[in-house]
């Protein structure tokens, strides 16, 4: 695998598991990390096959086979923490110590080592050793409460905030954090991500508006949650739909004088009492004509108007092509890699592997022989 990218030299030990730990592991790699996952001999059970070929998170690096369960995997584990920078795990607190495999033994192999954990609820407290998934931890946090109708249950947000947003994104950026600093000490440390920590940093703006009495502990009571006719979606007569994202009063200006309106004729923009009649009113206009007719209508203006793709509508938009936004590895079509570096780009490593796929190479590559 070739890799390229600001992390270059970088080495990082994955654990195998799901969810967000195979984000950040792409992540890493899209940016130049040596990445090495650890796969245990049977795949986890995930109710649904899956074609290994589409597993995007698990892009960008080799696999080697090992059983934990044994003297001898525990061991063949610990020597290549000794080698990596990085240890990437995401057991139920306790499972790694229980393999023997725990932050005080892996930092006594390799004091510099950066251990990251990721878990749901933490490392510690009253739910650490509760079962739960991404739509558990935001429902404890707040996240999910604030996400939907108002007459209706919450709105399931994919699993973007928790595994993704609040896990992978925190965990990865932790490491890297850990990493730095552990080049000015020389010593290693345990870096504990948890999803719903993550999660409640996301909302960190939120929970200050709301204490300042600016945000409403409901749904779609505010400007940003669907509450405003400013900022929401709106169905068009075509089964699609457009978003409508107006909040400065120039983009709202701009948005009346596409539908027709006049503002003189209308309550102010931020009168609350009024949002429930202009969002009716404007899903009314918007309901009249296909999206594409609005799509023309507010192209080259500041409406802030957009029409809402689908995932096949947005991998052909004409945008995102010319960003390099997407990109095709071997027939699959896949994100390309983020952020962007000037000097140093990242690049996609190589497309998933099958368990143990490249492992002898990479073993070798870690000063590791394979095992006889």
């Amino acid at each position: 695998m070739t890799r390229q990218g600001p992390l270059a030299g970088l080495r990082v030990l994955e654990i195998e598991a799901i969810g967000p730990v195979p984000l950040a592991a792409m992540l890493l790699s899209d940016l130049g990390a040596d990445v090495l996952r650890v796969d245990r001999p049977a795949a986890p059970e995930l109710g649904v096959p899956r074609d290994p070929r589409f597993e995007l998170s698990a892009r960008g690096r080799r696999s080697v086979v090992i059983d934990l369960k044994e003297p001898a995997g525990v061991e063949r584990a610990l020597c290549l923490a000794e080698r990596a920078d990085i240890l990437l795990e995401g057991m139920r607190p306790g499972v790694m110590e229980r393999l023997g495999l725990g932050p005080d033994e892996c930092l006594a192999r390799n004091p510099r080592l950066v251990y990251g954990r990721m878990t749901g609820w933490g490392q510690h407290g009253p739910l650490a050793d509760t079962v739960g998934h991404d739509i558990n931890y935001i429902a404890t946090t707040g996240v999910l409460h604030a996400i939907g109708p108002r007459d209706g249950p919450p709105a399931v947000p994919l699993n973007l905030v928790g595994d993704f947003g609040g896990g992978a994104l925190v965990l990865a950026f932790g490491v890297l954090a850990a990493l730095h600093e552990t080049r000015a000490s020389g010593q290693g440390q345990v870096v504990d991500a948890a999803m719903v920590d993550g999660s409640l940093a996301l909302l960190a703006p939120v929970i200050g508006r709301w204490q300042s009495g600016a945000w409403r502990d409901q749904r779609e009571a505010n400007a940003l949650d669907g509450g405003a006719h400013f900022y929401g979606c709106y169905a068009t007569s075509d089964g699609q739909a457009v978003a409508v994202g107006a909040l400065e009063p120039r983009f709202y200006a701009a948005l009346l004088k596409g539908l027709g309106l006049s503002p003189d004729a209308l309550p102010p923009q931020h009168d609350r009492s009024a949002w429930p009649a202009m969002r009716a009113r404007l899903a009314a206009l918007f309901a009249q004509h296909p999206r594409e007719h609005w799509v023309k209508v507010f192209e080259g203006t500041e409406a802030c108007v957009s029409p809402v793709l689908s995932i096949a509508e947005a991998t052909r938009n004409a945008h995102l092509r010319a960003r390099g936004s997407l990109l095709e590895l071997d027939g699959v079509l896949q994100p390309a890699p983020v952020p962007r570096f000037s000097r140093t780009p990242g690049a996609v490593a190589g497309p998933p592997v099958p368990r143990g796929g490249g492992g002898e190479d990479a073993l070798a590559d870690w000063g590791l022989a394979a095992p006889g």
